[in-house]
């Protein structure tokens, strides 16, 4: 960074402090011309002002003068007495009180000059910064010792953060400080920006530009290794999401114990791509291991839970997706979780994850992640039925209940359904539809007669009850 101390160290421009030894150490970010007396509202903090003192009269019109320049942060006074019969004695005493450095300029040295050797410092100390963040980039630094050397030459603390709010990086613990916001490129369904501490300077502004860069470079090489190590537990995800051989085959590529606790997480969007990466956002700060990929058009995640898993996941993830900003996912986003299970179960655990996903599009919402625990056992095990056996059930039971609903323009099968959902409650399932209490009996010994059961028996319930759990 361009210090006071390093315009003093410029042969050419032959500078003389005149008052501030101590204040040598602050950041020069831009220079400034002005021969105001009160040039308040033109000040930015850092600057380096540059005045021939064409405002100066008599004595004590200095103190307006350095008041404002101290109020606003100012770097430095670099003042000429050429019009004033040398530098005048109040300036000097008022720069002294406010704590603002004063260096005399020679009387004939032009302020374009001054202007544009400060202007070069400027730049090659920019220039400088740059260099050395690409070189640190080329040594394939991680993004965290990237961040840390962007702050050595922002001179101030930056953040990676991700759309959820998620700190990916920093180089100070905590979450960002207010300040300056810079998007970090590249096509994601959830962007990170780069949070600088602050408001920087033009020239420490281009640094933290280039930084912003480096580290899109660096979010695409953590993706190209993601990919690679995802790349073992390919086979194991087509078979979880095929269900139809046994997955332990492929489990071995995991390098996981057989006796470990997994989960099995299925996301449902437009786009497998854009679930593949929710998923990881919402798994990267798990404490185990996780495997991502892709299959038959859906997204899936192997994910070790021996360690522990929240029991608030879905909600907590269902808010963190629900809050991401744009760019949004196309249509609607629909997460499922099935197990815990072991090797053993994962064949399970992967269709509890895909009944959650069914269950999560009937709630019709942008955003629904489902638990295999908020699934009924009866809804699982009907959903995991294989399909032709669902169909031949279905037919079975329902047949003569469904032609007649057809042919006579009824809806007996609703009154079923209602019927068993109130617990086989007459009065309960009356008030439900709106009937009178013998209408609902009448309507109930008509499908049982249909049906060829009793529906007053708990058995036949169960069975009338799973087949109309079967999408016809």
């Amino acid at each position: 960074m361009t210090l006071v101390r390093t315009l003093l160290g410029i042969p050419e421009l032959r500078l003389r402090l005149r008052s501030g030894e101590d204040l040598l150490d602050r950041e020069v970010s831009r220079i400034y011309v002005t021969e105001l007396p009160d040039p308040s509202r033109y000040l930015s903090a850092g600057e380096l002002v540059l005045s021939g003192l064409l405002w100066w009269r008599e004595p004590g019109d200095a103190e307006q003068f350095v008041a404002a320049l101290a109020r606003a942060g100012c770097a430095a006074l670099a003042a000429s007495g050429a019009d004033s019969g040398g530098i005048p004695d109040d300036l000097v005493a008022a720069c002294v009180h406010h704590r603002v450095p004063l260096l005399e300029v020679p009387p004939d040295l032009s302020f374009a000059v001054i202007t544009e050797r400060v202007v070069l410092a400027l730049a090659a100390e920019s220039e400088g910064a740059r260099k050395r963040l690409l070189s640190a980039a080329a040594e394939g630094a991680s993004l965290p010792a990237l961040l840390a050397h962007g702050a050595t030459e922002l001179g101030t603390d930056c953040w990676v953060v991700s759309a959820t709010g998620r700190v990916v990086a920093g180089s100070a613990p905590g979450p960002p400080r207010p300040g300056t916001v810079l998007s970090i490129g590249g096509r994601h369904a959830v962007p990170w920006v780069l949070a600088v501490d602050g408001e920087p300077s033009p020239g420490a502004l281009e640094v933290a530009e280039e930084l912003a860069g480096l580290a899109g470079l660096a979010r695409s090489r953590e993706d190209d290794v993601r990919a690679a190590g995802m790349r073992v537990a390919a086979p194991l995800i087509r078979l979880l999401a095929s269900g139809s051989a046994d997955p332990a085959t492929a489990f071995s590529s995991t390098g996981l114990g057989t006796d470990a606790q997994l989960r099995v997480l299925l996301a449902r969007t437009p786009d497998p791509h854009v679930g593949a990466e929710l998923l990881g956002e919402l798994l990267a700060e798990h404490p185990g291991a996780v495997f991502v990929g892709e299959a038959d058009g859906d997204a899936y995640a192997l994910v070790e839970t021996s360690g522990s898993w929240p029991e608030d996941w879905a909600a907590t993830a269902t808010e963190t997706l629900s809050g991401l900003g744009p760019p949004r996912p196309a249509g609607p986003v629909l997460i499922g979780v099935g197990g815990p299970a072991t090797v053993s179960g994962l064949r399970g655990a992967a269709e509890e994850a895909r009944q959650a996903v069914l269950a999560a599009a009937r709630r019709q919402r942008r955003v629904a992640v489902v638990s295999g625990e908020e699934i009924g056992v009866h809804r699982l095990l009907v959903g995991g039925a294989p399909d032709a056996l669902r169909t031949a059930l279905r037919e079975r039971v329902l047949g003569r209940l469904l032609d007649y609903d057809d042919g006579q323009h009824t809806d007996l099968v609703h009154t079923v359904r209602v019927y068993l959902e109130c617990s086989a409650s007459p009065a309960k399932a009356a008030k439900a539809l709106h009937v009178h209490v013998n209408t609902l009996r009448y309507r109930i010994a008509r499908a049982s007669d249909l049906l060829g059961v009793d529906l007053t028996d708990f058995r036949d319930q169960v069975d009338v009850y799973l087949a109309l759990l079967i999408e016809g």
